[in-house]
C-alpha cells in the first residue's frame, strides 16, 4: 500500500452546506490536506461527476448546489475512507 493511500484513508473530511450569495447553496468539503493532495484535481473530478461548478478556496473545495447525498460515495471512489467523512 502506498503512503499516499494510507494518508487518504486517514483524512478526516467534513462536508457541509453553506448559503452563498442570493440564497444559493454550496457544498463545502473541508479537511483534505492540500499539501498532500491536488485539490484542484479532486474538485475537477467531483465537478465532472456531479455536473456542477465549483472552486478551490482557502484549502477547501466548494461545489455549487447541495451534494451531501452523493459526495461521500464519490470521495470513497477516489480512495478516501467513507467512515471518516462526516456529512452535516
Amino acid at each position: 500500500m502506498l503512503f499516499k493511500e494510507v494518508l487518504k484513508e486517514q483524512q478526516r473530511i467534513r462536508v457541509y452546506v453553506e448559503r452563498a450569495r442570493y440564497g444559493k447553496l454550496k457544498t463545502i468539503i473541508d479537511g483534505i490536506d492540500e499539501k498532500e493532495f491536488d485539490l484542484d484535481n479532486i474538485a475537477k473530478n467531483l465537478k465532472a461527476k456531479l455536473a456542477c461548478g465549483g472552486t478551490v478556496k482557502k484549502g477547501r473545495i466548494e461545489l455549487q448546489g447541495d451534494h451531501r447525498d452523493r459526495i461521500k460515495k464519490l470521495l470513497g471512489e477516489l480512495g478516501f475512507s467513507e467512515e471518516l467523512i462526516e456529512v452535516e
